[in-house]
């Protein structure tokens, strides 16, 4: 809650203060990057189709030099300009392959006196900088950071429930749980999903989870979700139905069984390293995913014995050789595993 308190202080900030002349906005969330970059563009009343006073540079293809003639220019009727830098991959310890040749140097010089009539932007989509860099420790002195780097499971709670208040619906906890999990605590779909609920909802106030499950659209990979639970629980109908409408939507099977495959190893992979000691955080930097995948990942595990999850993951590692040397066709080996699943 403290970082998403602290986006929402430096919007504020933006919108009541005069524009600092220099802004570092550093982390990988884009729903927040772009909040930053509408509230400076409104704040300065410009628009980005504005060539007189919003110039934006992309650093995989522009120089330094282009980027500090435009700041050292005056605004044309207007109090400031605006420059937007994306891409300043200079900042980070990133090997950039056949990139030009950047003049740091002058980058640097100009941050130590930045003009007043310039607001000069920094776009870092990146989870953190060179911090041993000159031209990294002197940004950090003159700029403004922002930070909006990807919030967690609880800041994305969080920051839904704030903005559920300025809305005219209500969602339960299991239909927060259910809209979290469908749009993968990614903000920007979020967002957007919400805007759908929020029109359904004009009727009725209260949206409940089977409603969400319906309006949210789900990806392969929430539709494997849910199969690898009916699988788990025995509900061959439920399994061979979700099948076949995924195979019907033009699905490919050995996509199918690689995405089931992938989600029965990370549910054993997880029982095991709870087994040793390991706690959610721990499993998710072991493992590399992010840890709200993990949290999914130990709820349902733990409701399996371990033995039957190694029995099914066996059967569909060989069931998927199987297919790959055409011993059997892909549809009826998949039926054939999920009706031999469902006597377990």
């Amino acid at each position: 809650m403290v970082r998403e308190m602290s986006i929402q202080a430096d919007l504020q900030k933006i919108r009541k203060e005069k524009l600092a002349p220099c802004y570092l906005v550093l982390g990988t969330e884009s729903f927040l990057q772009d909040q930053v970059r509408a509230e400076i563009l409104k704040k300065i009343q410009v628009t980005e189709k504005d060539d007189l006073n919003f110039l934006r540079f992309d650093m995989n293809h522009s120089s330094i030099e282009e980027v500090i003639a435009e700041a050292e220019t005056l605004p044309f009727f207007g109090e400031q300009r605006v420059v937007f830098v994306e891409n300043p991959y200079f900042l980070t310890g990133e090997k950039v392959t056949n990139g030009m040749e950047q003049n740091i140097d002058l980058l640097v010089d100009y941050l130590k006196e930045p003009l007043d009539s310039t607001v000069l932007v920094f776009f870092a989509p990146y989870e953190k900088l060179d911090e041993r860099k000159k031209v990294t420790k002197q940004l950090k002195k003159t700029a403004v950071v922002i930070n909006v780097q990807q919030l967690n499971e609880k800041e994305v709670r969080q920051y839904l429930l704030n903005t559920l208040e300025n809305t005219d619906i209500t969602l339960d906890r299991r239909a927060i749980d259910v809209f979290l999990r469908l749009t993968d605590l990614d903000l920007s779909k979020m967002m957007g999903e919400l805007e759908k609920l929020v029109l359904y909802g004009q009727n009725q106030s209260k949206i409940t989870a089977s409603e969400v499950e319906q309006l949210v659209p789900k990806t392969l990979e929430h539709n494997i979700f849910d199969m690898t639970q009916y699988i788990l629980a025995g509900k061959t109908d439920q399994t061979l139905r979700l099948f076949e409408d995924l195979v019907t939507q033009g699905e490919e099977i050995i996509k199918i069984n690689a995405i089931l495959l992938s989600q029965l190893r990370l549910y054993l992979q997880t029982k095991f390293l709870v087994k040793i000691g390991y706690q959610q955080a721990n499993i998710a930097e072991t493992l590399k995913i992010h840890p709200y995948r993990v949290k999914l990942a130990m709820q349902e595990a733990r409701k399996y014995d371990e033995q039957k999850l190694v029995r099914l993951f066996d059967q569909l590692v060989e069931m998927d050789y199987q297919i790959k040397t055409g011993q059997i066709e892909k549809a009826l080996s998949f039926q054939l595993f999920v009706l031999k699943s469902g006597t377990m």
